[in-house]
């Protein structure tokens, strides 16, 4: 304990020197405003960012990018509230709740808790890092790729449950989702997949096209339809950027929830934001006592997958800080950077080089001060774009939407497949099939099938790999009671109804 104070010290003495301080706030500010817009994310970010590090020194360099990182879990949610477009996958939750909020007039609690969130998120799971970094991470090499198949297929199956009345519609969801991610090369055989004969599919479909068109098109479609039918109104009006005590009541006990568990999500390799802020919605929602509020504008359903999609950028650096194996897109990018400056990553880090690591973890202390300051002013600004004129206001969306899809690969093929995922999207919504398990199936199919063949491929095809471990076990388990659970309170309550 005494060994890990020190180092903090002498972390925090690196990480408030006036040139890191200033670092930290620019990544921080870029990253927010790279959250902000469809089809950049953190990951293009930081590698956007890197040769602007060359001249900086391996601090430097690693605080900015850093802050880039969890900047940019500010920033996604942002768009998400406002305009019903999510920056990148992470902030996916954030349109359930939060941009039903916007619409009743709620945009600023919104933003407020959604900041508020964050920071907690951010600054909770620091402090977990700092005391729990190599437990963690040895809790991480615990899961192989038949413990990564069962978290996915969990979270996929906890996303699909959690629609109300509409669980096989949400099933039906996730399986046209995982269809999706099979398009493009097999990954064990190199063998065309539902290509038709297209070389631009060879790649497969990248679930920020899938993403951006459900989203911000999806929604561009629908708003004009609303403005036809004369449903659609702007808000003149705004309040304090700020939230009531009785949202606070209701909020701070499932932003305490979902901090650990974003966290542990994050650690591991491959699991990612997106996982953690989605089983953080199911979950607030499954424990709710007024679940159909959820999707309405519940405030709760905003700040559950705000605090994880934090705590799980954060977590996503301790398999990278501590065993050299990323925890995400972004820390692969990140790894990337540490191995250009002449840097290590891996247990040895910490003893050769404590003031870069230390500071490293200091600077997101003294980081998720500073954004927490910047963001709170920031959403007084951006609030005032529900004011923007509809007929001005999609026009910038769907340029948005289209200069972001293609700077995703440079491909104008990507642009016909966001116009035809934005009437599917569209026709989703009319039809009442919610969209958050495709989307989970699209961003986690490629990996869940590369983890099933490895396990059967490890294990000699013996399929009792899938519960071979106590952790496997566990994951079974959890994932049949979140497919039986809604079904299994319907039935309850019927049931009570009847007696009564």
């Amino acid at each position: 304990m005494d060994v890990i104070l020190q180092n903090l010290m002498i972390g925090f003495q690196t990480a408030i020197e006036p040139i890191n301080l200033m670092w930290v706030t620019l990544g921080g500010i870029l990253g927010t405003i790279i959250g902000m817009l469809p089809g950049l994310g953190p990951a293009t970010g930081v590698a956007v960012l890197l040769p602007l590090t060359y001249k900086m020194g391996p601090t430097g360099a690693l605080i900015t990018m850093a802050g880039v990182y969890y900047g940019a879990m500010y920033g996604g949610s942002r768009s998400s509230i406002l305009i019903n477009t999510p920056g990148d996958g992470a902030a996916i939750a954030a349109t359930f709740d939060g941009y039903p909020m916007a619409m009743k007039g709620r945009a600023e609690a919104a933003l407020a808790i959604s900041g508020i969130a964050s920071f907690i998120g951010g600054m909770i799971s620091t402090i977990l890092m700092i005391f729990s970094a190599t437990s963690v991470a040895k809790f991480a090499l615990k899961f192989g790729p038949a413990e990564y198949f069962l978290l996915m297929l969990l979270a996929l199956a906890m996303t699909s449950s959690m629609n109300k009345g509409n669980v096989i519609r949400g099933f039906i969801s996730m399986f046209i989702g995982l269809m999706i991610a099979m398009i493009g090369l097999d990954p064990q055989s190199g063998l065309n997949r539902f290509t038709f004969g297209s070389l631009e599919l060879q790649s497969g479909i990248d679930f920020l096209t899938v993403i951006i068109g459900i989203y911000a098109l999806g929604e561009v479609f629908k708003c004009f339809r609303d403005i036809r039918e004369g449903k659609k109104k702007m808000q003149t009006k705004f309040g304090k950027i700020w939230i009531t005590k009785e949202d606070w009541r209701r909020s701070w006990l499932p932003i305490l929830r979902s901090t650990p568990l974003g966290f542990l999500i994050g650690a591991l390799p491959g699991a990612g934001a997106t996982i953690a802020s989605l089983m953080a919605y199911n979950n607030e929602k499954q424990i709710s006592k007024n679940p159909e509020e959820f999707g309405k504008g519940d405030i709760v359903g905003l700040a559950a997958p705000e605090a994880a999609n934090n705590a799980a950028s954060v977590g996503a650096l301790i398999p990278m800080l501590t065993l050299g194996i990323p925890g995400s897109g972004t820390t692969a990018v990140l790894m990337g950077a540490l191995l250009m400056l002449g840097l290590q990553p891996g247990p040895l880090l910490f003893q050769n080089n404590p003031q870069i690591a230390w500071g490293l973890i200091a600077s997101m202390v003294v980081g998720n001060i500073i954004l927490a300051f910047v963001n709170i002013p920031m959403a007084g600004a951006l609030v005032r774009v529900l004011a923007i004129p509809p007929k001005v206001l999609y026009p910038i969306i769907l340029g948005l939407a289209f200069i972001g899809t293609y700077a995703i690969s440079n491909s104008v093929s990507d642009l016909y497949i966001l116009i035809i995922f934005g009437v599917i999207g569209f026709f989703m919504e009319k039809v009442k099939i919610p969209s958050s398990p495709m989307l989970l199936g699209v961003i986690v199919g490629n990996t869940m099938e590369i983890s099933f063949r490895q396990a059967l491929v490890l294990s000699d095809g013996n399929w009792g790999v899938f519960v071979g471990s106590p952790i496997a076990v566990i994951l079974v388990i959890a994932t049949v009671i979140s497919i039986l659970l809604p079904s299994l309170k319907t039935f309850i309550k019927k049931k009570k109804t009847v007696e009564a």
